[in-house]
């Protein structure tokens, strides 16, 4: 398992009982977790510095519930660069810091390229890998459906000073076709598509049933000279070996790297935080 330990205004406190507790900068907060199926050593809602306890619902979905004055969002920092956090609906922050693994390496990759790299994100989220490639001096081209989303990746670019990255709402196999008849290519791509997922027209997205297709399509887009393509995936029981064995049958054999990811917690344990599988071209 890869950690990701890298970082200092980000912990993980306690876990247990469906929770984890966590540290965000200078605010705790308790939210659901599927992989947590252990009892808490205590109850993690009784913890006396709790500023924020996302609850679910009976009927589906859920609210915060905050015990402290907590800002409607603030900025937490990794290495050299900064991420706005903020509190939404079904349980987010605004970050994902399980991905501070592929942050790491994804940066080294392009500062050792030694020439000029293109990135395309995909299902990119508020941008934390667009972010960072940027910083590493990479152009990225960031790609997501939802517009709340690509507006506070926006603020993300924005708050490190970034103007390299080219932000699209789209659908993302929409965005690669449209790609494929303009002939535009990428050395990077990176990937971290839901478990499931309705398209702007009523499409369907089910990771079993589509990723492997989809993952193919991204390869029309792939220049002659690539550099990596990573693959995240949260969804509870796909195993890392499955992300190996597409990116082998895709895109050829030799340097793949897969892997479960997870995040070191102050109980000395490791919260698992999904898979990654990454093919790198040297």
């Amino acid at each position: 398992m890869k950690l990701a330990n890298s970082w200092q205004d980000y912990k993980v406190l306690a876990t247990g009982d469906g929770e984890k507790l966590e540290k965000w900068g200078k605010y705790n907060l308790l939210r659901p977790d599927p992989q947590v199926i252990w009892h808490a050593k205590n109850k993690l809602s009784e913890y006396k510095n709790l500023d924020g306890h996302y609850l679910r619902s009976s009927s589906g979905g859920g609210s915060w519930q905050f015990f402290n004055k907590v800002p409607e969002q603030w900025t937490i920092g990794w290495r050299d660069l900064q991420f706005i956090i903020k509190p939404m609906g079904f349980k987010h922050t605004g970050i994902f810091p399980e991905q501070a693994v592929n942050w790491d390496e994804l940066s080294k990759l392009i500062k050792e390229a030694n020439r000029p790299i293109k990135v395309l994100n995909l299902f990119a989220y508020t941008g934390g890998a667009s972010v960072v490639c940027s910083k590493a001096g990479a152009s990225v081209t960031h790609i997501d459906a939802s517009k709340g989303m690509v507006e506070r990746a926006k603020e993300n670019a924005k708050l490190n000073n970034l103007d390299n990255i080219r932000f699209i709402v789209d659908d993302c196999a929409k965005f690669i076709n449209r790609e494929i008849k303009r002939g535009n290519f990428y050395d990077g791509i990176i990937m971290d598509p839901p478990s499931y997922g309705r398209g702007t027209n009523g499409e369907m997205w089910k990771l079993e049933d589509n990723l492997f297709d989809f993952v193919k399509l991204t390869k029309q887009v792939l220049s002659d000279k690539p550099l990596f393509v990573l693959i995240s995936s949260y969804t509870t029981g796909l195993q890392a070996s499955v992300l190996a064995n597409i990116l082998t049958l895709v895109f050829g054999e030799g340097n793949i790297d897969a892997d479960e990811i997870g995040l070191p917690t102050q109980e000395k344990i490791v919260l698992p935080c999904g898979t990654r599988g990454i093919k790198i071209w040297k």
